[in-house]
Parts: C-alpha cells; sequence; structure tokens
C-alpha cells in the first residue's frame, strides 16, 4: 500500500497502518537527524521519537500533495530546530558563517564522511544530507527547509566544495 493510503488509514485511527510508516521511514528520518546533530544519536533519537508522535497527532493534516517523507522531514526539521533554539546548539541563521578550518581536521579521520559532515555549517549539512543523500529535489528540500530553492542550492554547492576539499586533503 501506497504512503498516502497509509496515513488514510492512520489518519481514521489505524494505528497499525501508521506503525507500517513509521517503520518505512523511520531509519531514513533517524540518520537525517543524525547528521543534523552532528553525530549525537541520542538527541537524534529523541528527535525522532518526536517527529513521530508529532506525526500522529498531525496525520489528518497530512494531503498527500507530496512525498510523505517530506512531510516527515519537515516535521523533523522544525522539531531540530526548537530543540537548537531551546539548547543554543548551534547559530542558526548561518548562510555566512565560516565552518571550522579544514585544515584542522587530524589525517586519521579526512575519510570519515560523519565527522567532515560535521564540520559544514547546519545549511550545508541539511541541503547535502537531503539532496545527495536523500534523494530530494531542490525544491524538495527547499519546502521541507523553509528556504529559497537558490539558497538550498548554494548550501548544497559549499558544502559539497568543502567536503571534497576535505578529502582531497587527506594523505
Amino acid at each position: 500500500m501506497s504512503d498516502e493510503g497509509l496515513a488514510t488509514r492512520a489518519a481514521a485511527g489505524g494505528r497499525a497502518a501508521f506503525g507500517r510508516l513509521v517503520q518505512q521511514h523511520q531509519s531514513v528520518l533517524r540518520g537525517f537527524l543524525l547528521r543534523l546533530t552532528r553525530g549525537n544519536k541520542a538527541l537524534a533519537d529523541d528527535l525522532a521519537q518526536e517527529t513521530f508522535l508529532e506525526a500522529w497527532r498531525k496525520i489528518a493534516q497530512y494531503r498527500g500533495e507530496g512525498p510523505f517523507r517530506g512531510w516527515l522531514a519537515r516535521i523533523a526539521w522544525t522539531r531540530y530546530l526548537m530543540e537548537a533554539r531551546r539548547k543554543k546548539l548551534e547559530p542558526l541563521e548561518d548562510a555566512t558563517q565560516e565552518s571550522e578550518d579544514l585544515q584542522t581536521m587530524e589525517p586519521g579521520v579526512r575519510f570519515d564522511l560523519e565527522r567532515c559532515m560535521a564540520k559544514l555549517s547546519l545549511g550545508e549539512r541539511s541541503a547535502l544530507t537531503l539532496c545527495h543523500a536523500l534523494g530530494y529535489s531542490n525544491e524538495e528540500a527547499a519546502g521541507i527547509l523553509g528556504l529559497p530553492v537558490g539558497t538550498v542550492k548554494s548550501h548544497a554547492l559549499r558544502g559539497r566544495k568543502k567536503l571534497l576539499a576535505m578529502m582531497e586533503g587527506a594523505p
């Protein structure tokens, strides 16, 4: 059954249908949140759980106008931003913020993608994760992040260049 069909059943009170949606999307959602939280597994898991709880409460608001995974990612992004503001995890207006100096990375970890991703700004991490790791279009990623398409493209391009620089600098 399609995500739309499962969401319709879940909106009618079908816990099993919602359970299938969770099962189908939880690993991708947790991976997205893990990158946003710079590898903080406990926080990513907490945010994933909050995301699914909110999705259950708001499942009737899903209209099937876009992919369910995009709707879910938007909820996760919002939950992350709320947590980041609450705990002051990192600056949220990072469009002009430079990431940590790429040359300060230890040689042994330069090829560790997750550690390299953690060195990127929030905008770069989120755009790269959505567009390249999860396969969202620039337009879908812009909708999830609440940013203009051009900003998402800039974040993804800048992040990709920084990752390449990190990998080229490896011994």
